[in-house]
């Protein structure tokens, strides 16, 4: 069985525990153990590391298949299998260390550099406090980004401070993660005083240059706002799904003078929300097609962020949040309750809309990169 049909052989357990997920905040151990055993968080991971090597658009497909079963899910294997992107930034020495024991290795960190690095003896000085940190419950190793400091002041080249991130030695989970949606991916705060990391143990999440070759390990930027991507159409689908079930189910509205099923209104809204996934999910096998095509012929010629992809995730988020909004609306009261998917894909939506990679300022770097001029890693 391929990893898409194990995916959405599953789906029906996930579902029917998301709200099990919910509650407990963080995947339960049973099923991240069911997760590894099936492949999920090894499918980026190099075949000569015992990975899967799984190409870009069947990890979207896959990552869609389980968002739309149950989104945390979709989000905390999104984070754990990509995790050898984020580790080929380290030197190629310590990647193979890390992944000697197991193809399995899960990371899970804060990208924001709300932590400092001050230079000692073989390594650095690190502290800090790192929000959204999914998957960090059952995480193998934990990281932050970090300002360098020489003296206990940022280091600043052309009046931008210099970022490192590092693999945490020590670091403490804190229990922080109540939250509107996304309740089930373990996304809490990390912190870490005073501890010593080796230079080894760091690397430059921003324009690193991976040490693995092939197109799975260029550009990880680039990969992991394709797959943030995927998540939001699946949770989308989900949603559209579920409306679907209500209305051939036999819902009637109170007050409607027709079923669900027989209501054109209730028709032309459901068809404009499927549209606009159908939609989301060809602009995003488009523009991972060409990225992926474009890595493979000329690794060099793809730079560490890409316009085009920032700017699809935030129209993609826009558009997903839209159906999702349709379908909410759709599923009358009943999908105000903390007992309805259609509550629960509308809060997963949402809080996936707040993250800083899907903000619209993201559609502003597409259109620069269009009017020719240099678009970079901020909008």
């Amino acid at each position: 069985m391929s990893l898409l049909d194990t995916a959405r052989a599953l789906a029906p357990t996930l579902a029917a525990r998301a709200e099990e997920i919910e509650n407990g905040r963080e995947l339960p151990v049973d099923l991240v153990k069911e997760l590894k055993t099936a492949g999920f968080f090894r499918m980026f991971t190099p075949r000569s590391h015992g990975g899967l090597e799984t190409d870009l658009r069947t990890g979207l497909d896959v990552l869609e298949a389980l968002a739309r079963a149950d989104a945390a899910t979709g989000w905390t294997v999104m984070i754990g299998a990509e995790t050898p992107q984020l580790l080929s930034l380290l030197d190629r020495e310590r990647f193979d260390e890390l992944y000697a024991g197991s193809p399995d290795v899960v990371v899970a960190g804060g990208f924001n550099a709300q932590g400092t690095a001050e230079p000692v003896a073989g390594g650095y000085r690190v502290s800090g406090r790192w929000a959204f940190a999914s998957g960090s419950g059952h995480a193998d190793h934990l990281f932050g980004n970090c300002v360098l400091t020489d003296g206990g002041a940022p280091r600043v080249v052309d009046g931008v401070p210099v970022l490192r991130a590092v693999l945490l030695p020590g670091a403490e989970v804190l229990d922080t993660w109540r939250v509107l949606g996304l309740r089930g991916t373990g996304s809490n705060d990390i912190a870490v005083a005073d501890a010593v990391a080796p230079e080894r143990d760091t690397f430059d999440v921003f324009t690193g240059v991976p040490c693995v070759p092939g197109p799975l390990h260029t550009a990880p930027l680039v990969h992991f706002v394709l797959h943030m991507a995927a998540v939001a159409v699946g949770t989308a689908q989900g949603a559209v799904d579920d409306v679907v079930a209500l209305a051939t189910g036999g819902k009637h509205r109170l007050y409607a003078k027709a079923s669900l099923l027989d209501s054109p209104v209730f028709q032309v809204h459901l068809g404009r929300a499927e549209a606009g996934v159908r939609a989301a999910r060809a602009l995003l096998r488009e523009v991972a097609g060409e990225f992926w095509a474009r890595a493979a012929a000329d690794p060099a010629s793809v730079g560490p962020a890409s316009p085009e992809a920032s700017a699809t995730l935030a129209w993609i988020t826009e558009t997903c949040v839209a159906a999702v909004d349709t379908c909410y609306r759709l599923g009358g009261g009943g999908a105000a309750r903390d007992s309805s998917s259609l509550q629960r894909r509308f809060r997963d939506v949402h809080t996936m809309a707040q993250h800083a990679g899907s903000a619209e300022g993201w559609l502003g770097t597409g259109g620069t990169a269009l009017l020719g001029a240099a678009a970079g890693l901020a909008y």
